[in-house]
């Protein structure tokens, strides 16, 4: 019997030992990772960063209601009731009066180049028309070619009462404040008047694509080039930093165009997608955006590593602008520090871009801001790009 008590306690303490054992197995693989991921500070940059950053962007950038929407009016008519319509205007908080045009073409040329979101004529003898019952016709120009922008500012358009000239129609013009709208609100949507979100979103598509698939293409492109041991061969050539940088961009702008190209034949014959601008300009701007992402994923490329660190890098340069350039959300809803933000990633511009010739017939010289950005971040990308090669072949 105490034979058998022993040999039961023996393979209890055996058990417990084995258990122990493999308990300090787990704590050393433990401690081996943890300094092996404080090694690897660009996985743990992202791995915290990453988070933080859809929690902040999330939390305060994204709005789907935007409002203060940059507003240009054109005024033919300087009677007390024309500026109680603009203040009314002002006093929704969804307009933000920032100009006044100076001719019905003035108006246009502000709202096709992005300008303003909002144009509104108050036609001349407004406030005489009114007056006489004859039921005058304001008419506003709302750029709906992102419908989810415009719906809440036109909806509160369309909900003014007679309560915008309360102040106006007393005394002996009083009799002409019916309970309907004593003038007629004509509301123009122009360049999507149907509000089909695939006019706004696909355009857009070309844009995030090709960000996220020249970034890893060019970002995977130096660190293959060191973990397979070719780059060694390559640096014994006699070729320059900036003769790497160009030869190894140059095919993936190549693949680029074509990606572009299938995705233009895409929007219009599956979607639907009218090109209402100049072919030409819309396929030399994108070669641009392409060049801009192709040189900081070369920079990207030589930063990091390992090709995991180079996808990483990626990634977390792609989540901010397919959330603050436009894309998912309405630019104008964001709050001013994120759309300085935004200012700067290059699919904001190009998403104003491409969205400008497609669907609004847009010209060069109405997208020169936005060629110009896009162009400046370009080069100082291709810059560091450079810079930061030559610190890696030291």
């Amino acid at each position: 019997m105490s034979a058998g008590a022993g040999t039961d306690r023996s393979a209890v303490d055996r058990r417990t030992r084995g258990f122990r054992a493999a308990l300090t197995r787990i704590y050393a693989a433990f401690i081996k990772e943890l300094l092996q991921l404080r090694r690897d500070r660009i996985t743990f940059a992202t791995m915290i960063f990453i988070p933080l950053t859809q929690l902040l962007l999330f939390g305060y950038a994204i709005n789907t209601d935007p409002k203060h929407l940059p507003t240009a009016v054109l005024i033919q008519d300087e009677s007390s009731f024309s500026r109680s319509f603009v203040a009314a205007m002002q006093v929704s908080e969804y307009f933000d009066i920032r100009t006044r045009a100076t001719s019905e073409e003035d108006l246009d040329h502000l709202i096709l180049s992005g300008r303003v979101q909002f144009g509104v004529q108050i036609p001349a003898h407004f406030g005489r028309d009114l007056i006489r019952g004859e039921r005058p016709a304001i008419l506003v120009v709302a750029d709906a070619s992102d419908p989810v922008a415009a719906g809440g500012a036109v909806a509160a358009l369309q909900g003014l009462t007679t309560i915008v000239f309360s102040r106006d129609l007393i005394g002996p013009v009083a009799s002409r404040a019916p309970q309907e709208l004593p003038f007629e609100l004509r509301i123009h949507r122009r360049y999507n008047p149907a509000g089909e979100t695939r006019l706004n979103i696909v355009p857009g598509l070309m844009g995030t694509i090709l960000t996220l698939t020249m970034l890893i293409f060019t970002a995977l492109s130096v660190t293959r080039e060191v973990e397979r041991g070719t780059m060694e061969s390559l640096l014994s050539m006699p070729i320059r930093p900036v003769e790497i940088m160009l030869g190894k961009i140059a095919p993936y702008l190549v693949v680029g165009g074509l990606q572009a190209g299938l995705i233009l034949g895409a929007a219009k014959l599956l979607f639907g997608v009218p090109v209402v601008g100049s072919l030409g300009l819309l396929v030399v701007l994108t070669l641009l955006f392409i060049l801009a992402n192709l040189s900081v994923g070369y920079t990207f490329s030589t930063i990091a590593k390992s090709q995991l660190q180079a996808m990483q890098m990626s990634f977390f340069f792609f989540l901010p602008n397919i959330l603050l350039s436009g894309f998912m959300f309405p630019f104008r809803g964001m709050p001013d520090w994120a759309q300085a933000v935004g200012e700067i990633l290059p699919l904001t511009h190009y998403l104003r871009i491409v969205r400008g010739i497609m669907l609004k017939g847009a010209t060069f010289v109405d997208l020169q801001v936005d060629v110009l950005a896009l162009g400046l971040f370009t080069l100082a990308a291709m810059g560091l790009a450079v810079a930061r090669f030559r610190q890696t072949l030291d």
